[in-house]
């Protein structure tokens, strides 16, 4: 299992379309390279490190239709998917199609339209990642009978052989036949089990563990996600000053304008003015939610460990280099052992909770206290003899210096939610009401979500980068450490998106209001400052939307 995130490259002469591809593709979770990150990108393209190409075909010269033809001709350079963003005529688009391109889009392109497209690309890598896997494994399983029919034939022809020597060599032969089959099973069935061990336990670490980042990687992290906070900010501003605009040109046409063509410009007034309202209307509730509840969101850090069920020895790293990073291997991978007395493995999770009641209780999600619940890769390792527990759970609610222990209550058989508890001890916050009832959730509703998506790189791209330096010198990237002196700075606070609701299914809410990994167990609230969903997951093959669960399954869970 591969366990760096996909990778997307972009082409584009378009500074600006370029940029708002690079923010929505990293805003999903993957990473992205671009043709102005000083290197080659044609020969990126070529080298087949990347999984998907989205390429502008108004690249000078024959550059675009070459490049497809490269990658997609017969016999193909490279494994990487394709998509063309062409805003030529039809044929134009039917051109590259017929070149080889897996998809073309038409320029303007919508956002969410293009990044369901690259996803089903995606998946369609994919899944032919998948079949020559499969066919790889299959031709190794003929090599091997071909291999045992050999040693089968030449077994006979010794055993055939073997009857006209003595009795007692007879003997010695067959029990060394024995013997040798018996230590080929013994060897096979080991290193088999030890493989499969050793490559779920690397993709578990590669897929949650942060807890040893390098301080200039992390750096570099949140100086990506710097602008992408910031612009989530200034959508709404942007907006309001748009409207602001339209009204006062409106306005001033309507002065100078006959009659009739006033009536017109009068009825746009109107609308623009009532879409004006909305939005401070909106922007009023969202303020009011901030200042009352946004302490009483929390951030949750879970670490967990892992052992040999059998021995019950902790899976440990073989050791550190002088830098505090673990050892690696001739694969490149972390060395990993359940031997030795290196530092144990820690895999850490952050999610976002929220307080609903004075005894301490947080509703989240399962996944959330519990980060293989589902997850393929972390589950498989119980199979493999390795098993995942929580070594700590703490919570850091904003303004708090430091965090509170956290433990899970319970886990909902029905839905991805579970109630934790903390220790508040003499800290103070205020309790989010849940609203449970079906008119709280209406299809166009205005809600207001709060969480900390991304984690500790949105945090961290909200401070000045001498401080974030300061954190990440002193924690030597340890995200522990990390989260110590945030709260120790009173940097924790939530991230607060709005949106609307799109659709209310029996089990989920669909919304547009912005979030990512990290955002699970958040609050989604309507216009009356009540609960009425519960953030769990970005729905990649729904357009970009989003999914909470409605609050009644949290009433229930509560009581």
């Amino acid at each position: 299992m591969d366990p760096r995130p996909e990778r997307v490259l972009i082409i584009d002469e378009d500074a600006s379309s370029r940029t708002i591809l690079e923010y929505l593709l990293r805003r999903a979770g993957y990473e992205v390279l671009s043709s102005d990150e000083g290197q080659d990108p044609l020969e990126t393209a070529r080298s087949g490190t990347v999984d998907l190409l989205v390429l502008d075909a108004d690249l000078p010269g024959s550059v675009c239709s070459d490049l497809v033809s490269e990658l997609k001709g017969v016999p193909a350079t490279a494994g990487v998917r394709v998509i063309v963003v062409a805003s030529g005529a039809p044929h134009e688009r039917a051109r590259y199609l017929d070149l080889g391109a897996d998809d073309v889009v038409s320029r303007p392109w919508e956002s969410t339209e293009m990044l369901a497209r690259i996803r089903a690309q995606l998946r369609a890598r994919k899944a032919e990642d998948l079949l020559r896997q499969r066919a790889s494994l299959a031709e190794r399983g003929q090599e091997i009978s071909r291999t045992a029919f050999e040693a089968l034939a030449v077994t006979e022809k010794m055993s055939k052989d073997a009857f006209n020597l003595g009795r007692w060599l007879k003997i010695g032969l067959a029990v060394l036949f024995v013997v040798v089959a018996v230590m080929a099973g013994i060897y096979y069935r080991f290193s088999r089990r030890a493989t499969v061990e050793t490559k779920d336990a690397y993709a578990a670490i590669a897929r949650l563990n942060r807890g040893l980042t390098r301080e200039e990687d992390l750096l570099a992290q949140v100086r990506k996600m710097s602008d992408s906070v910031t612009k989530i900010g200034a959508d709404s501003a942007e907006a309001r000053k748009q409207l602001e605009q339209q009204s006062k040109d409106l306005r001033a046409q309507i002065a100078d304008a006959p009659t009739q063509e006033a009536t017109s410009l009068r009825s746009q007034l109107r609308k623009t003015e009532g879409r004006l309202r909305q939005i401070e209307s909106a922007a009023s509730v969202a303020e009011g939610i901030i200042k009352t509840y946004s302490q009483s969101v929390c951030l949750i850090h879970v670490t967990v460990a892992i052992r040999e069920q059998s021995s019950g020895k902790p899976l440990r790293y073989v050791g550190l280099t002088k830098d505090g990073e673990p050892l690696i291997d001739l694969k490149g991978q972390p060395a990993i052992t359940v031997d030795g007395n290196g530092p144990e493995v820690r895999i850490h999770g952050l999610g976002s909770g929220f307080l609903v009641d004075a005894a301490g209780r947080i509703v989240t999600n399962h996944h959330v206290v519990e980060p293989w619940w589902e997850d393929d890769s972390l589950s498989a390792m119980k199979e493999q003899g390795l098993e995942p527990l929580i070594s700590e759970m703490e919570a850091f609610f904003p303004g708090s210096p430091s965090p509170l222990k956290c433990v899970t209550e319970k886990i909902s058989t029905d839905v991805d939610l579970a109630v934790a508890r903390v220790e508040m001890g003499g800290l103070k916050r205020e309790i989010l009401s849940i609203d449970a009832a079906s008119e709280s959730t209406q299809s166009g509703q205005a809600v207001v979500l709060m969480g900390y998506p991304t984690g500790i790189d949105a945090i961290l791209a909200r401070t000045e980068e001498s401080v974030v330096r300061e954190i990440v010198a002193l924690s030597r990237g340890q995200l522990k450490g990390i989260l110590a002196e945030l709260a120790r700075r009173n940097l924790i606070r939530p991230i607060v998106t709005q949106g609307h609701i799109g659709d209310v299914l029996k089990d989920k809410i669909v919304y547009d209001a912005q979030t990512t990994s990290g955002g699970s167990g958040g609050p989604l609230f309507n216009q009356r400052a009540k609960v009425v969903g519960i953030n769990f997951a970005i729905v990649r093959d729904f357009g970009g939307s989003n999914f909470g669960i409605p609050a009644r399954y949290a009433q229930v869970l509560l009581h």
